[in-house]
């Protein structure tokens, strides 16, 4: 028998206003008060913020009666602050580093001077939110390309402090794994993807069987504490803040595998009164191909996603039963040459596309299918997305952690793991 589990989301996004945007999606902020060399606060006074992140490349304010200036809904990248205002010489502030949902403060001093004046300031990124009182970690996309995991989510959680995971093991493959903070619910953690819940509908739970696109993101950001009233839980919320394309066309290939003969084995003949045949990889791997770039530049950029994982993994002391489709036998008579094995394999294909409508109207549809299969049929000729596999018997799991006894096990005696 074999289980196929074909998932499609599609995601569309329409932010309208940045207010709208904030309260969908935890995005960066520009803020700060512009003032002369006398101190007196300037109103009027032009702030653009440029980065190639931005698909309209500048976005752009102008101070209030107060001299106060805000820019919101800003991706994570590295952006150039320009200050304009006539009569007074321009000054532009270079290397403004925004993560996660930073609000960066950057005050400024405006001279008397001739309008092609430009004066360039230059110092340290703002790294401290003196707007908040969130407590995050934000985990740069390269740092996600360049470690050794299996892209997925759950081992993220591993390296962020203070985050529970599970059973705390390093995962092989993508899985779904509940997580939460020191101390809390199980089912507390929420995962996002743009801001959307990707979480199942039933039970509670902040996730699902949905495999985020980990190779392709330009940052993941983890709020500990301090969570605003969006929020459905108190617990931690992981926000994947995926790629989107660009101005110019970018790619990446990532691939991975594991066979039986790349691995030993600790399993000892002590172990044979419990235990017939451990547990152990088959196989395992991961194919990964993404694109991106421009449709039309400064207006409508594309990002495609293809991956395929699959993995075959042999059940501890888990066999065929001899009996099986005799009705003058109801005996469990394990057959030790079929021990059983479960296969799995997951294709996944994702398209972006991110408009830019107006300049302050952005449109993201976002469509992702991940037809999922599980196990196989029992024979060659049964319909499923896997074909039998001769010497192995598919399925099976422990009931109460009985694997069932060892060749060289006693007659009589518990022989349950976890009795």
């Amino acid at each position: 028998m074999y289980r196929c589990i074909k998932t499609a989301t599609l995601l569309v996004a329409l932010l309208l206003l940045p207010a709208v945007a904030t309260a969908q999606v935890a995005q960066a902020s520009i803020t700060g008060v512009v003032r002369d060399s006398s101190g007196a606060v300037l109103p009027g006074v032009t702030v653009e913020a440029a980065s190639p992140v931005l698909i309209e490349k500048v976005r752009s304010v102008v101070t209030d009666g107060s001299g106060q200036y805000r820019i919101v809904d800003l991706l994570p990248g590295t952006y150039a602050v320009t200050f304009t205002l006539t009569g007074f010489s321009t000054v532009r502030r270079e290397g403004v580093e925004l993560i996660g949902s930073l609000t960066a403060t950057i005050n400024i001093d405006l001279r008397v001077g001739a309008l092609e004046e430009t004066i360039t300031v230059t110092g340290e990124s703002p790294i401290v939110d003196v707007q908040s009182a969130r407590r995050q970690q934000v985990i740069d996309g390269n740092v996600l390309q360049e470690i050794p995991t299996s892209r997925s989510y759950n081992n993220v959680l591993q390296i962020v402090p203070g985050i529970v995971a599970g059973d705390g093991q390093v995962q092989l493959r993508p899985t779904m794994l509940l997580f939460t903070a020191a101390g809390g619910n199980a089912q507390d953690g929420r995962l996002t993807v743009d801001g959307i819940n990707t979480g199942a509908s039933r039970g509670g739970s902040g996730v699902s069987g949905y495999v985020p696109d980990m190779q392709n993101v330009s940052e993941v950001l983890f709020t500990m504490s301090g969570n605003l009233g969006e929020a459905e839980t108190g617990g931690p919320q992981m926000q994947i803040v995926p790629r989107s394309g660009g101005n110019r066309f970018t790619g990446s290939f990532f691939a991975t595998g594991v066979n039986e003969a790349m691995q030993d084995s600790n399993f000892t003949p002590e172990l044979l009164r419990v235990l017939t045949a451990p547990a152990k990889v088959l196989h395992l791997y991961d194919f990964q191909a993404s694109v991106g770039g421009p449709i039309k530049k400064d207006n409508l950029w594309f990002f495609f996603n293809w991956r395929e994982v699959g993995s075959g993994d042999a059940q501890p002391g888990i066999f065929a039963n001899r009996n099986a489709g005799d009705p003058t036998k109801w005996t469990y008579d394990p057959d030790l040459s079929r021990q059983a094995r479960i296969d799995q394999t997951r294709k996944i294909m994702a398209l972006r596309l991110t408009w830019q409508a107006t300049p302050r109207n952005k449109f993201t549809v976002f469509y992702d299918n991940q037809p999922n299969c599980t196990n196989s049929g029992w024979t060659d000729q049964d319909d499923a997305c896997h074909s039998a596999i001769d010497g192995w018997v598919q399925g099976g799991s422990q009931v109460n952690g009985f694997f069932g006894p060892g060749p060289n096990a006693p007659e009589t005696g518990d022989y349950s793991l976890n009795p």
